[in-house]
């Protein structure tokens, strides 16, 4: 297929998804940010990923020395060779202690070093983490934003055919006044009307389920909405490329690969229990009144302490075996990680490409019912085609109006969709990865304000029909034009 010709159409038809007006319009890019910052599954991402950073400072403070200081005061009574030659059976003093320790590490059987790999190797899986369900994220927003327009357009659409029945209705009213219509006819193109503005109200009622899930998403309700670019440019040449850029860029996979090294890791650590441990502990300790001798006792000490298991009854083999079944379990994940990649760029691409062809046949289809239903107008007129025909056309010619805006959005999503598969969107739009805590409480604020304003009962009006002709036309409500 000619992709210029392609791109061409769809520039051409993107007027088809502009809004009723754009005053303090949003665009995407605003929408994916406002989402992203705000919506509680990112937010969800963000903070385990600061809760892992804590927890690297925690595996490197292993490094560190540790001091600790104890005291106390408190009744003792003794009886030993001490007191007893010192003339008592037994001896009741007021015991005060005090003692501080210091303990640096110094061989730990490679435990420390292994514990800061295992947590780093979990804060990076979690950075990607908050890049995929950023990403994916996005293309929720970017799914909710085109739906809105897509059923904006609809309600267009609706409206447009309604008039155009109302039109039909009112020529073939005044041929029955004048004595040269059926009444039959009139009955039948009523019925027509009637489903048509049926077909209205459906399509606002779509549009109000459209605007919740771009409320829960973003956060708000859609205002004055811009199309949508078309990022045909940063698209690959095939799907071979794009595989290859995924399966080295994808954050769900970069994920899955941390980890694996976070489960290599947690394995090396395992085997700090077959090696001997090494501290250098300094402490001082000083005592008043104990164990029956009055007075004060002192004492400085600096030493290297060996510590070294010698059986534990057969944990630490166990606890070997056990992270050996991790290591293969968190490579299994990334190996389904893997082929949920492929799979869904295969699934995106084909949707890309079968969308681009349907646009073309689509575009002919549209041009043709045009031109047919003008033709059989200009033949009812004159009284060469039948009522039920110029009707017929001008559902196809609304069918193929509503197939095309379709099928323009459906190819800007599967777009939008190759992208996330490569793990690129964010990228291509200029929207960062969130970071932070995110707003909290805070949160609930907006929403709460936001979420009643979303269905205006003033819309759902259904158009009154009297034996004399179409009732009082149906208004734009101000709910219509701020969506």
């Amino acid at each position: 297929m000619n992709n210029k010709k392609t791109v061409g159409l769809a520039l051409a038809a993107s007027l088809w998804l502009i809004p009723y007006s754009l005053a303090s319009a949003t665009t995407l890019e605003e929408a994916i940010r406002q989402a992203l910052n705000s919506n509680p599954d990112v937010r969800v991402e963000t903070n385990e990923l600061l809760s892992r950073a804590e927890e690297v400072e925690q595996a490197r403070a292993g490094y560190l020395p540790t001091v600790d200081i104890t005291a106390g005061i408190g009744y003792e009574r003794s009886d030993n060779s001490t007191t007893r030659a010192a003339g008592f059976d037994d001896r009741s003093l007021t015991r005060k202690e005090a003692a501080i320790n210091l303990q640096q590490m110094l061989f730990d059987g490679y435990a420390t070093d292994s514990e800061v790999a295992r947590q780093s190797a979990r804060q990076a899986s979690a950075g990607y983490r908050v890049e995929g369900v950023s990403q994916n994220k996005a293309l929720e927003t970017v799914s909710a934003y085109l739906a809105v327009l897509r059923q904006q357009r609809f309600v267009e659409l609706s409206g447009e055919n309604l008039e155009s029945h109302k039109r039909i209705y009112d020529q073939v009213r005044l041929r029955s006044d004048a004595g040269i219509g059926r009444s039959s006819d009139l009955e039948q193109v009523r019925g027509r009307r009637a489903s048509a503005d049926a077909s209205r109200l459906a399509d606002l009622a779509n549009l109000r389920d459209a605007e919740s899930t771009y409320l829960t998403l973003v956060g708000d309700l859609p205002r004055d909405l811009e199309p949508a670019p078309s990022l045909q440019s940063r698209l690959p040449d095939s799907l071979e490329a794009a595989i290859e850029e995924a399966l080295a860029q994808h954050p769900t996979l970069r994920s899955a690969q941390e980890d694996v090294h976070s489960a290599v890791a947690q394995r090396a650590a395992a085997d700090n229990s077959f090696y001997p441990h090494f501290n250098l502990e300094v402490g001082s300790t000083w005592g008043d009144d104990q164990d029956g001798v009055t007075g004060v006792d002192k004492d400085v000490t600096a030493m290297v302490r060996m510590r070294y298991n010698l059986f534990s009854g057969g944990r630490d083999k166990a606890r070997q075996r056990q992270t050996a079944h991790l290591i293969n379990e968190a490579k299994e994940v990334r190996n389904r990680t893997y082929r949920q990649v492929v799979e869904s760029l295969r699934l995106s691409w084909t949707a890309y490409e079968a969308t681009q062809a349907q646009l073309v046949s689509l575009n002919q289809h549209l041009i043709s019912s045009e031109n047919t239903r003008d033709a059989y107008i200009q033949q009812f007129n004159i009284g060469k085609r039948t009522l039920i025909d110029l009707l017929n056309t001008e559902n196809e010619v609304f069918e193929a109006k509503r197939a095309y805006a379709e099928a323009l959005s459906d190819l800007l999503n599967a777009q939008y969709r190759i992208l996330v598969g490569m793990g690129q969107l964010l990228d291509a739009i200029n929207v960062p990865v969130p970071q932070g805590p995110g707003t909290g409480d805070e949160g609930l604020k907006p929403y709460a304000e936001i979420a009643p304003k979303t269905v205006l009962a003033s819309d759902f009006i259904a158009e009154k029909y009297g034996n004399g002709g179409p009732g009082a036309s149906g208004t734009t409500t101000d709910g219509e034009k701020n969506n």
